[in-house]
């Protein structure tokens, strides 16, 4: 028999892509100083910081986690060491999954083979790409059990994507979206939902004929909402916009292990529920994409068919609660119940935008305020440099 008690370790670890922003202006800074770069080489200790498709990005990599806790530890080590040389230069850290106010056109992409590459094939496709998004690996099992659990996972998405929501503004418009970054992702190929897997033997029969097709060279070519990572044996959840706040983005990581582990456990018992179809776990998608925390879920279980994200979120925090207890993680979890009440990032941009308006900004003015916003909210919470 198993339970809450047995041992199912898990390791963590978290990526987040950030944008560098002209201190002065608040718009993205096309072209950064390479010093930037090299002084968080030098300054990141057992983290990773690495460029990305723009060169008005960079991403932060943590070191691997044994804990929740130490995840918050490492998210504000690495935000820290961006923070710090971003300075040096005249430039300010943003974390959020869309620019206000920046234009796409005017972005330049970071001389790389790789990156060329996909200039070449996808086009406007990627010129449009001025997107960040935060990505939590998470190390368990064997590649049987993480094939399974991902699976299993699927159904999720929605309410992890809708919780974390950050990208309401783009190129200087009010969207209509909590998340526009999920609108530019899908125009590339091999993105979304993807289909339920049963085996690592059916993913690795998938990635031959992808190889045999010359679609792709590697799985890291698969840019799914979640995948099994190329570089890790970790399964690589990928769906989240970046959260502005710290806190946030770890109550996203509490989550996800929780789930991880609560999986985990049904797989042992052989309880894990049916798999529901694709194209329904597709559709919440589009509605947490659409409405963010205020999505009303289809839900099996549910008379009507719908459920508020808020009632799907305090049953499944109930669920995980012995497994949140045994992951030292329950004021974290329950930190995701104060998301959905208080408003994600999405949501603070958009009512802080419409307070300067009506305060009397001109729109242009109130989008700069929610820049500054952004940044501050930004640097809470990161480590202060030892003495």
């Amino acid at each position: 028999m198993t339970d809450s008690s047995d041992h199912f370790p898990i390791t963590l670890g978290l990526e987040e892509e950030l944008f560098l922003v002209d201190s002065q202006s608040g718009d993205l800074w096309a072209d950064p100083d390479v010093g930037i770069f090299e002084t968080c080489g030098t300054t990141c200790g057992p983290h990773k910081v690495v460029r990305e498709f723009f060169r008005c990005q960079i991403e932060t990599n943590t070191r691997v986690c044994h804990s929740v806790a130490e995840v918050r530890t490492a998210l504000q080590e690495t935000r820290r060491t961006v923070v710090d040389a971003a300075a040096r230069y005249g430039a300010s850290v943003m974390a959020s999954s869309t620019h206000p106010f920046a234009a796409w056109q005017a972005q330049k992409v970071t001389p790389s083979e790789r990156y060329q590459r996909f200039l070449a094939n996808f086009q406007d496709s990627v010129r449009r790409f001025v997107i960040s998004g935060m990505h939590i690996h998470a190390g368990f099992g064997d590649p049987e059990t993480r094939i399974v659990v991902m699976t299993a996972l699927r159904r999720y998405l929605p309410l992890l994507h809708a919780l974390s929501t950050s990208s309401p503004f783009s190129s200087g418009r009010e969207t209509g979206f909590k998340s526009y970054r999920l609108n530019l992702l899908d125009g590339l190929p091999r993105t979304g939902i993807p289909n339920p897997l049963y085996s690592r033997a059916d993913y690795d029969r998938m990635m031959a004929e992808y190889r045999r097709m010359a679609f792709i060279q590697d799985g890291s070519e698969l840019w799914w909402d979640i995948r099994p990572s190329h570089a890790f044996p970790t399964i690589e959840l990928r769906i989240c916009d970046v959260c502005t706040r710290i806190e946030d983005g770890v109550a996203m990581v509490a989550l996800y292990a929780c789930l991880i582990r609560w999986l985990m456990r049904q797989a042992r018992l052989g309880t894990l529920p049916a798999e529901p179809f694709t194209e329904l776990i597709e559709e919440d998608r589009w509605i947490a994409q659409r409405y963010g925390v205020s999505a009303v879920f289809g839900h099996q279980s549910c008379d009507g068919g719908r459920m508020k994200c808020l009632h799907v979120l305090e049953a499944l925090v109930g669920q995980l609660t012995d497994d949140a207890r045994v992951l030292d993680c329950e004021a974290e979890l329950r930190h995701a119940l104060a998301i959905v009440r208080d408003g994600t990032g999405a949501d603070r941009q958009l009512d802080f935008y419409r307070h300067r308006r009506q305060e009397g900004d001109s729109h242009q003015e109130a989008l700069r305020h929610v820049v500054d916003l952004l940044l501050i909210q930004t640097k809470e919470q990161v480590v202060e440099p030892a003495p």
